[in-house]
Order: structure tokens, then C-alpha cells, then sequence
């Protein structure tokens, strides 16, 4: 009886460490991005709509945005940037109460006058606002012209958007390996 209870401890030893090994490798496998947060906001709040999906700005159907790709902002700065937009420029505010109960740009809402940003079409909290200058940061900033794995790291495997970008001969995976 004793062996059977020892080789039955075994087996489940063996059985439960294989179980951890495999769920390990799995939750590997998929750990996120970190900065899928910021991006899935950056989307949402549709910074795309004037910065473009890939932060070039330019001209378009959301205004002429400047580019994310060549700022020089500092974190803090894009921080302050999306909370309390730009005065005098379409560049909106994303919190609440930016210019009233918040001072922006060290201003209050009687110090812009007619230069007051545009309010947004929705209002972000300040760990949203933080994500996507963290998103902007590891992702944009910096990175020169944007490349068919950028593409479909934004908009998925798929998208004829990115169709645009693609290099003879390249596909998703090998977009994927490079990035």
C-alpha cells in the first residue's frame, strides 16, 4: 500500500508540475503589452482623428495636428498636454474641470479669454491621460516613419490600412518578428 501511495504522490507531483510549466509557458505566451492601455485609449479618445494612428499629425479630417513622432515634450509635458489641450490651438482638453477648478498651463479660463482649447468630446481620468502619454512615449516618440509592423500592431493583422506601408514580400509575421 505504500508504494501505490508513494507512486501516486509522484504521479501527482510530476502531473501538478507540468500543469505550472505548461500554465507558465501559456501566461508568457500572452502577457500584454503594457502599453496596450494608452493605445486602446489613444483610439477611444480619438487622438488618431488629428495626430493620425501612427502621431505624424498633419493636416486631415480632425485638424492639423503637430507631430508626435518629432516632439520634444517631456512626460510631464504631454501629460499636461492632454489634460489641458493647447489655448489658442484645436488641441483639446481631456479633464474635467481643466481652466475652472484646475489651473492648466499655470491659466484659468479669465486668462485664455477667446483663446480657451476646445473641451472634448469626452473626458479622460488622469491614469488614462498617463497611459497615453506612456503609450506616446514607448511608441511614437522618436520613432521615425512609421512601417507596416507599426500598422498592424495598431489596427491588427488585416487591415488594408496598412496596406499602404507594406514592403514587397512582407507579411504579417515577418512585420511581427521585426517589431
Amino acid at each position: 500500500m505504500r508504494i501505490f501511495e508513494a507512486s501516486w504522490s509522484l504521479a501527482c507531483v510530476v502531473v501538478a508540475g507540468f500543469a505550472l510549466c505548461g500554465a507558465a509557458q501559456a501566461q508568457a505566451a500572452v502577457t500584454p503589452d503594457p502599453t496596450d492601455v494608452g493605445k486602446n485609449v489613444f483610439k477611444r479618445a480619438n487622438c488618431m482623428g488629428c495626430h493620425k494612428w501612427h502621431g505624424n499629425g498633419g493636416g486631415g479630417y480632425g485638424g492639423d495636428a503637430l507631430s508626435l513622432r518629432k516632439t520634444e515634450l517631456t512626460r510631464e509635458q504631454i501629460v499636461e498636454t492632454i489634460g489641458c489641450g493647447r489655448p489658442a490651438t484645436g488641441m483639446p482638453f481631456f479633464i474635467r474641470g481643466a481652466y475652472d477648478t484646475i489651473k492648466c498651463h499655470d491659466m484659468t479660463r479669465q486668462d485664455l479669454g477667446d483663446q480657451m482649447p476646445p473641451e472634448a468630446t469626452g473626458f479622460l481620468r488622469p491614469n488614462e491621460i498617463e497611459a497615453v502619454a506612456d503609450y506616446v512615449i514607448a511608441r511614437i516618440k522618436g520613432k521615425g516613419e512609421p512601417s507596416y509592423a507599426e500598422c498592424i500592431s495598431f489596427f491588427s493583422d488585416g487591415s488594408r490600412v496598412c496596406n499602404t506601408y507594406k514592403t514587397p514580400g512582407e507579411s504579417a509575421e515577418t512585420a511581427g518578428k521585426a517589431q
